[in-house]
């Protein structure tokens, strides 16, 4: 990630997850990723299955609303919840830290986030190589925003995926839906000939705006994505 102006993001580290984050109200937002954690985890080990299944899930009667938010994701998309974790954990967390009266909030969750930005701000894409895809960002408004760009990859990072994309990045309002549907794109992609009909499949679903799928020196691009720029490599 990269910004346009100078900003100070901090890092946090709760259990596995490691967060970036650039807010001031850095103490509303930490505390609330340690209670929606906890939450979770409580209703995780009321209802097991919901934390293991790959495919939608019914909620248990008095689910809590950050599970609710990923079995929406996960049933629209067609995966398991927890594919929505880490998307809907950063919204979360940026939406505590505005209701903590910050004016602009960034929240990256390994690669999922979830931003409100009072200016503009460079989201860099990484696959991982020196490719195309590593030439890459989008660049945001702040009118574009609020906003969630969560990308998944089947060469990188420690999430599960079927497939052997180099980067799915999707972008919607609903961050636990833009990361469903991430690992989603990633898992339909094997080689190139997967690009098309897997960037054309993601942007028919609802709730998505966009979405960006790199597989070796190959591109694919569908829906209304912010605009796209050249890093400074």
């Amino acid at each position: 990630m990269a910004a346009d102006r100078q900003r100070i993001y901090r890092d946090f580290t709760h259990r596995e997850a490691v967060f970036r984050i650039c807010c001031d109200a850095f103490e509303a937002v930490t505390a609330e990723i340690v209670r929606q954690r906890h939450i979770l985890e409580e209703y995780i080990a009321r209802h097991n299955e919901f934390g293991a299944s790959l495919t939608p899930i019914g909620l248990q009667a008095g689910a809590p609303p950050v599970a609710q938010r990923m079995a929406r994701a996960a049933d629209r998309v067609g995966v398991g919840p927890m594919a929505a974790v880490a998307g809907a954990m950063a919204q979360c967390a940026a939406e505590a830290g505005l209701r903590a009266g910050a004016h602009e909030v960034i929240v990256e969750n390994g690669g999922d986030i979830y931003l409100q930005a009072v200016d503009t701000v460079t989201i860099a894409l990484h696959t991982g190589a020196t490719r195309l895809g590593d030439r890459l960002a989008f660049s945001l408004q702040a009118s574009d925003t609020p906003l969630a760009i969560c990308s998944s990859s089947g060469r990188m990072g420690h999430s599960r995926s079927l497939g052997k994309c180099d980067l799915a990045t999707v972008v919607a309002r609903d961050a636990a839906l833009a990361d469903a549907a991430a690992t989603e794109a990633a898992n339909r992609v094997a080689t190139i000939d997967d690009i098309n009909p897997t960037v054309e499949h993601i942007a028919a679903i609802e709730g998505i705006d966009g979405v960006l799928v790199v597989k070796g020196d190959r591109v694919g691009l569908a829906g209304r994505l912010p605009s796209l720029v050249k890093t400074q490599h």
